[in-house]
């Protein structure tokens, strides 16, 4: 089904942009070495190709039958495997697990410090999905740690991916909607206090709204969040991102294009960001059982495919993270590689 001639067909549109090789982000490549431990840096320098941040702690035990398909980051990394679209020795780096310190700078030290340590309540807990247990705690500072470090890899590389990431419903002071720790905004907010970037773009197109980095990143002039969701769909209560971008259910792959190419450039061109943070959730696909909205395979290829070429033909670093997306373990973790698919895709071609 996602197969490399279906990429290469959709890049083929584009082929009249020009990508920068990003020579002056790359210039960062020795400040972002004060930014990365010993052992991060040797995997660093071992790398080539795409970078991929992947562990395989970002996949902890839940109850049987539960809704969310914890299973999905081991099986999509698989799937990259087996087909060949990146190479284990080459390509993959772990992370490191985020720190109290870190997670404390978007959320309240205490909500962080109840979270890691089992110190939440039952209501607490429900409101999130999971009951917690350490290895949810373990999962959740694994899977922010490798947002962290997929930014700070494409600032130097010009585009890296997660096989993990995109928790944006959760606020400063408590979890909500299967997210615990916000790494979107923990990434964003780390990237300025190291002067790695001076603004941010955050692109969240997972098909709810990300209520909670709006919320959190409201006060914060430097990062600008659009969300383009389903307008119908969970929150009920929607914060207010800096663009919101809400679609009626049943919008397709032609509608859905159109919109979003009359919002991304102009934001782009607007803020100037130092680098994107792209949250590639396939919960806007036709088969998703939370999605009310009805993209194809190829709708999801062609909307990454544009953004990042967006990004990139501007000269702006992209770090992409999978989001959301609800449907068959096998079938919900083949959609989640079409964006590792595209961006090695994508690498291969201009970088």
């Amino acid at each position: 089904m996602l197969m490399h001639t279906a990429v290469r067909s959709v890049l083929l549109t584009y082929r009249d942009f020009s990508f920068t090789l990003l020579n002056e982000k790359r210039r960062l490549y020795h400040k972002i070495r004060n930014h990365l431990s010993e052992e991060d840096w040797k995997q660093v320098v071992g790398l080539s190709g795409l970078p991929i941040v992947h562990h395989e702690g970002y996949v902890c035990p839940l109850p049987p039958n539960h809704r969310f398909k914890m299973m999905k980051f081991h099986h999509l990394y698989q799937i990259l495997l087996s087909d060949g679209v990146i190479n284990k020795n080459k390509q993959v780096i772990q992370p490191r697990q985020v720190s109290q310190e870190v997670a404390s700078s978007v959320h309240s030290e205490c909500y962080v410090k109840k979270f890691f340590n089992g110190l939440t309540s039952q209501k607490e807990q429900r409101a999130t999905g999971f009951e917690w247990t350490p290895g949810l705690a373990s999962r959740v500072r694994y899977e922010t740690g490798g947002t962290l470090l997929a930014a700070k890899l494409s600032l130097e590389r010009g585009l890296a991916c997660s096989t993990g990431g995109g928790t944006h419903h959760a606020f400063p002071d408590h979890g909500s909607g299967y997210c615990l720790i916000n790494d979107l905004a923990v990434a964003a907010h780390n990237l300025i206090a190291c002067g790695l970037a001076t603004k941010i773009l955050i692109v969240d197109l997972d098909v709810h709204q990300g209520d909670g980095t709006a919320f959190i990143c409201q006060s914060h002039p430097d990062i600008f969040t659009l969300s383009l969701h389903c307008q119908n769909n969970f929150p009920l209560r929607k914060q207010k991102s800096d663009l919101d971008v809400g679609l009626e259910v049943g919008t397709g792959d032609n509608e859905y294009m159109k919109i979003l190419s009359e919002h991304l450039p102009a934001v782009i061109d607007n803020f100037h960001p130092d680098i994107i943070l792209y949250d590639a959730g396939v919960d806007p696909h036709q088969n998703d059982q939370l999605g009310k909205l009805k993209l194809s395979d190829q709708g999801l290829f062609k909307r990454d495919v544009y953004v990042l070429k967006s990004a990139l033909c501007r000269g702006i670093p992209v770090a992409t993270v999978i989001g959301g997306g609800y449907d068959g373990i096998m079938e919900l973790s083949a959609r989640h590689t079409i964006i590792h698919r595209v961006a090695q895709e994508v690498w291969n071609t201009y970088l």
